[in-house]
Order: structure tokens, then sequence, then C-alpha cells
């Protein structure tokens, strides 16, 4: 998937409240940014690092611009989570995940469970449930999620083992949005809990797949399966 227009380079300075970070463009002018992204990116800025903005071109946003992706000396990670959905879902309509299989059409942001949504709902001879998450987190050279408590992920967990109780399919997907490691495992320092979880829910028949992105300042596509390291 190509970005719809160019994206502007930038230098990384602090991210603070969550969601506002401040970066320098290249007129050496400060501006403050959006930043879709509620973990606590852990692994994901330095101070002095190249960034990426897209441009809303929209007078009424109080922020215009929202960072997208930044530079670590390494590779490029994408830290904007909304982007990780549109990546899964075109590659499966691009038939690139072996492990969906046949399907017939895939929707998007379907209820589903209490009171939740399912990021992609595929339809199929038998229905496929898949949630995305976006995983930036890196310790040496595995990556891992959560990067914080995440009491919603532990609830998407519950609720892809009732998918199973319902004889559907129901997929946990893991999107690494960087390519500098080699393994993926749950973050069981961060959130136990959900560690705890994961293997609950594969042992229930919950199906677990983590593939990385490939980035540039002009495209985000999916790549490579990478190896599951669950304990």
């Amino acid at each position: 998937m190509k970005f719809k227009e160019n994206l502007i380079e930038a230098t990384f300075i602090k991210r603070y409240k969550r969601f506002l970070v401040d970066v320098e463009l290249a007129s050496k002018d400060i501006i403050t940014v959006h930043c879709a992204n509620s973990g606590r990116m852990t692994s994901c800025l330095g101070e002095g690092w190249k960034v990426l903005l897209s441009d809303s071109k929209n007078p009424k946003r109080k922020l215009r611009y929202s960072l997208e992706m930044v530079h670590n000396g390494d590779c490029w990670i994408m830290v904007n989570t909304h982007r990780a959905n549109h990546i899964v879902k075109e590659a499966i309509l691009n038939n690139e995940i072996a492990e969906i299989g046949l399907f017939d059409e895939v929707l998007s942001e379907i209820k589903y469970g209490k009171s939740s949504r399912i990021d992609l709902l595929i339809k199929s001879k038998v229905d496929i449930y898949l949630e995305v998450k976006s995983v930036t987190l890196l310790e040496g050279n595995r990556y891992l999620f959560p990067d914080a408590v995440s009491s919603r992920g532990q609830k998407h967990l519950q609720e892809l083992m009732d998918v199973v109780k319902d004889k559907k399919r129901a997929i946990m997907f893991y999107l690494v949005q960087r390519s500098d490691g080699d393994s993926f495992s749950s973050a069981i320092d961060v959130d136990p809990v959900y560690s705890s979880l994961l293997i609950k829910a594969i042992k229930a028949g919950v199906e677990v797949y983590c593939y990385e992105s490939i980035l540039s300042p002009s495209e985000m596509k999916i790549g490579r399966s990478i190896p599951l390291v669950i304990e």
C-alpha cells in the first residue's frame, strides 16, 4: 500500500502527553504533531532520530500533521498504529498470507463479542475472525507484545476463544512494524496476564501468526513470516 502523499521528513525532539510529539522541520521550525499510538513506544523513539510526517491538509484539525514512521539508524519503524489493519487487509486481498486460505470477502470493524468490533471478518466456508496487533517493541533480537499492560488486548483474547467455541476460526495476527528482529514472543515481564491468556488461547484453538512489514518512505506492505516463541 502506497502513501497517498509524499511524507515530510523531520527530526524527533520529544514525546509528551502520550499523543503529542515535537519535531524539527528542515526549515528549523519546531512544530507539534499528533502521535496515533497509545503505547509506551519503548525502543521506538530517540532524540535526533529521523521521522516522517503525513499532512492531513485539514484546516479544521488542531494538529495538521501526524507522526507516521521513525528511523533508528537501522530500519524504519511504523508508529502510527492505525496503519496495521490496512496493511493486513491488503495482504489478505492479494493472497499474500497463505494461512488464510480461500475466502469470499473481507469486512472491517464488524461488531462481535461483548461490545467489541473485530478488526477483520473474513467470510469463507468457515468464517474467520482476525484481530490485528501492531508490534513495535524490540528487546535484543526479539519482538514483543504488548509494550504496556493491555486490558483491551486481554479482552480480545478472551473473545477470540469464544469465537472458537462457536466453531469458527479465530486468528490473533501480530504485525511487526519494523525489521531488525528475528522472532516474536509475548512480553511476559510487561503484562503477565496477557501472556498467560495467549497460551490459553492457543490451547483453545486460536491461531496465532506473526509477520513483518516492509516499510519505506513511499510504501508499506506485508513481509516475511516471523517465528513464534511462546513460553
